[in-house]
């Protein structure tokens, strides 16, 4: 804590950096024989940070919304209470099935109970949800958390007036190498708004963009007052309930949602709104308005708009920008509704151009009413010099509102609040945008259906458009905004077949042959060993009884991941006839056994077994002879530690206990254990360069043969195409050359598995240039696809490919569905990605 508060502390908004806040802790709200709420804990942490330099304000993340810790409740308070929030749950399985009373509708009226002097804070809100081995996978869990739950949830949080909202999460990632827990597999796509591989495809993205446009250029909002929900005060319809959060001159905010939130029927409604001229029945020329099915809608009154005032809208606001030579305001719906705002024209403005099929004005004596109906074609008014565009929802999508450089070319704009920006419409992704002189730069990313580019807001003296650094010639629409045709070109991409590689292949369990030397690997300690350092009664994997006459818990010996290997040797009696093992390595885990060279059997997994008792039948012993047992753990990990107090990270992996027995119900001993995991262990790890956490103690991963370069000439040729035809663990790798054009595109790759064609229970672990990109499991699932980035994957040159095939039975195994697989490329202005591959191949010292 002492030494990353003083590297945040340098970052703070106070010295010129982006930290505005600092949370202490997360989530430590409740636990098992823990005191909560823990103040003192909470206090001794708080001063760690600020002895460090800390200083601006401390914020809480509360494990719901508990009150702990918030302002005045004494020691171990924050300066700033905060909480998260998961309401939908994760029940990917049932993407459309919205629980009853899970929509929390009385977060504002608890706020001002717990903390009513600071910011309303979310601080952690369900941004998708987590996936578990044998899960449904991620697109089911996108289909659960998708546009319309953000329009319903994310809307009932501004009804409860919300100012400070995070969301867990925006971008998916990935569980590389060993990171992740037995929760979760390697993809942590999580159905976020962005996807793992970096798409932005998502209808949510969208959806979530059009909310934060609208909160940037709506400060009144901040100010707001939160008055009680209604059925029956500000609509026709008990069907709708609207909430009121009311700030007079800096505009009223009247949040709509379908009373029963989850319905997916269609409702019609008129609004009884109060506005500075006085109760309105919206709207007023006639006509309903209506909610389809899982939406909400912030309807307005008496919202500024530059030098305007909206006296109402019942169409959302996208954003508005004031210009020196006109204020522009864009307007939206979802299909086919009709809507109606009204502009204070009591100055004498008046309506001067009209474009559109649907739009009627009718000029008042306090105010022009405009009604219109949404539809695909972009509809527009200009009421004096502000130039109104009305659009369907799906068409809102298309438009950015890129944020100007501020003085000394700041990050933050010119304010935090509606900074100078100009709005845009087209393009994938529109990244950022500049002004040099008369000239409006742009830089924009393109695929092959977002090539049309409109600038519709603009400040005034720009004449030139310039787009990734080339000047863009455009002509002027009879609104005045810029319309131009980006010029790209997206390649026909040319993936190598992996099939026609040439692969090589090495044994990655030489462990099983009779000569094999494990005199380097640590001898597993005797538990009534009197000396310290081989004394392993009080060892920190403290949640298991300790049953077995000697520790074989790889986190006794420093090996917290990946896979974990036992020798046991023993003089048989000859009478020995079954081996029973209790394993442990989290839920999705496997494990196998050999006896010498003679496979035993194995533990298959399944989603739900995180350790388990297996009983193998060995064959006829010789008596006298020394035998030696092999022992392989898949772990999947350490498990996450939920919530203090269970310490939930001690359950060990590796063996719990074992009997080596006879039939009379003696017992052999086993006299030597011998346990290794991944080179070095977890702090003498020897890849400095990928870290402790990126491979496990499989022979091949101690040698580096996973590295680029692997010396294949020592290898024997051989396709995982062809597999193996018993149970063993090998290893397949390949050279796997790419020319694809990295400087001006973002291409998405992929290694897929079949599901359909494979056959054989097996596992296998994928690695790209030494890092493990991938574990799939057969008959477990879900994942199939994995996403491997640029800069891990050279797509200008050479790369190499391993796969670990750990074959579970002798029907053996093999991959004739494993294929490269490319995303729709896009012409990207992103800055270059450099490789990250780390070192090739040589002898890894130490390596055994």
């Amino acid at each position: 804590m002492a030494h990353i508060c003083k590297i945040i502390a340098k970052q703070q908004i106070t010295n010129g950096g982006p930290v505005v806040l600092f949370q202490p802790e997360n989530e430590h709200s409740s636990g098992y024989n823990v005191p909560f709420p823990n103040g003192p804990y909470m206090q001794y942490v708080i001063n760690q940070a600020r002895s460090a330099g800390i200083s601006v304000p401390m914020i809480s993340n509360d494990a719901g919304p508990g009150g702990n810790y918030a302002p005045g409740k004494g020691v171990g308070s924050v300066d700033i209470y905060g909480h998260d929030s998961y309401p939908l749950g994760f029940d990917c399985a049932n993407p459309t099935v919205w629980p009853a009373n899970a929509l929390p509708t009385y977060f504002h009226d608890r706020h001002v109970k717990q903390s009513p002097t600071s910011p309303y804070s979310i601080v952690e809100f369900q941004g998708g949800a987590y996936d578990p081995w044998g899960g449904p996978g991620f697109e089911k869990c996108s289909a659960l958390v998708n546009q319309e739950f953000a329009r319903v949830f994310y809307k009932n949080n501004f009804a409860a007036g919300v100012t400070i909202f995070s969301i867990y999460m925006i971008y998916g990632g990935t569980n590389w190498g060993n990171l992740g827990h037995p929760g979760g597999y390697t993809s942590y796509d999580y159905g976020a708004a962005i996807r793992e591989n970096r798409v932005i495809d998502r209808e949510k993205y969208s959806e979530v963009k059009l909310e934060a446009q609208f909160m940037k250029v709506s400060p009144g909002y901040i100010t707001a007052s939160v008055g009680p929900a209604s059925t029956t005060l500000y609509s026709n319809n008990a069907g709708i309930t609207i909430t009121p959060l009311t700030g007079n001159k800096t505009g009223n905010f009247f949040i709509a949602r379908q009373t029963d939130y989850a319905a997916t029927g269609t409702v019609s409604y008129t609004l009884k709104l109060p506005t500075a001229n006085g109760t309105l029945t919206i709207p007023q020329r006639g006509g309903t308005l209506s909610l389809h099915g899982r939406d909400s809608k912030i309807h307005l009154t008496d919202y500024p708009v530059g030098d305007y005032t909206l006296l109402y809208t019942t169409a959302e606001v996208l954003t508005w920008k004031k210009y020196a030579d006109k204020t522009v305001l864009i307007l939206y719906g979802g299909p086919d509704e009709l809507h109606e705002f009204a502009v204070d024209t009591t100055s004498g403005v008046k309506v001067t151009q009209v474009d559109g099929s649907s739009i009627t004005s009718h000029a008042q004596s306090l105010s022009t009413i405009v009604q219109w109906k949404t539809g695909p074609k972009r509809q527009f008014i200009q009421v004096g010099d502000m130039a109104i565009y009305l659009l369907d929802r799906n068409s809102a999508y298309n438009y950015w509102v890129p944020v100007l450089p501020g003085p000394n070319s700041s990050q933050y704009g010119t304010s935090l609040m509606n900074p100078d920006a100009v709005i845009v419409s087209g393009g994938y992704l529109i990244r950022s945008a500049s002004i040099s002189g008369s000239t409006l730069s742009l830089r924009a990313d393109f695929n092959v259906s977002s090539t049309p580019l409109e600038v519709v807001g603009y400040p005034s003296g720009i004449t030139k458009l310039s787009v990734n650094g080339k000047p863009l010639k455009y002509t002027t629409s009879s609104s005045g905004t810029w319309l131009s045709q980006s010029d790209i070109s997206i390649p026909a991409l040319q993936l190598p077949d992996l099939s026609k590689l040439t692969w090589y292949t090495v044994d990655s369990l030489p462990e099983i042959q009779a000569k094999y030397d494990d005199s380097k690997w640590p001898t597993a300690s005797q538990r009534t060993n009197p000396k310290p350092q081989a004394d392993h009664k009080s060892s920190n994997a403290t949640i298991f009884a300790d049953v077995s006459p000697v520790s074989l818990y790889g986190s006794d010996y420093g090996f917290y991941t990946g896979t974990l290997l036992f020798r046991g040797h023993f003089t048989a009696s000859g009478k020995e006839n079954t081996f029973k093992v209790w394993t442990s390595g989290g839920t999705g885990y496997a494990s196998s056994v050999w006896l010498n060279d003679r496979f035993v059997g194995s533990l298959k997994g399944n989603d739900a077994t995180e350790n388990a008792n297996s009983t193998y039948t060995l064959p006829n012993l010789i008596p006298g002879k020394e035998y030696t047992l092999t022992v392989v753990v898949d772990s999947m990990g350490l498990n996450e530690n939920l919530n203090p107090g269970f310490d939930d990270m001690k359950v060990p992996r590796g063996i719990f206990d074992y009997d080596l027995s006879t039939p009379d119900g003696s017992s052999t001993n086993i006299t030597t254990w011998k346990v290794t995991g991944n080179l070095g262990g977890g702090e003498n790890y020897a890849d400095k360069y990928r870290g402790p956490l990126n491979e496990g103690g499989l022979f091949i991963e101690r040698q580096g043969y996973h590295y680029p370069a692997p010396p294949v000439d020592s290898f024997s040729k051989g396709s995982p195409y062809d597999g193996v035809d018993r149970a063993g663990i090998r290893y397949y790798t390949a050279k796997l050359p790419l020319d694809l054009p990295t400087d001006q595109y973002d291409i998405p790759l992929s290694f897929e598995f079949d599901n359909g064609t494979h056959y054989g229970d097996y596992r296998a672990l994928l690695y790209v240039n030494g890092y493990q990109f991938g574990k799939y499991i057969t008959n477990i699932g879900p994942q199939t696809e994995y996403p491997v980035p640029e800069g891990i994957l050279n797509y200008n040159g050479d790369n190499w490919v391993g796969l670990v095939i750990w074959s579970l039975d002798d029907t053996g195994a093999k991959v004739p569905g494993f294929t490269l697989k490319a995303g729709t490329p896009v012409q990207s202005s992103r800055n270059k990605v450099d490789l990250v591959t780390g070192p090739s191949y040589s002898a890894r010292p130490g390596a055994y």
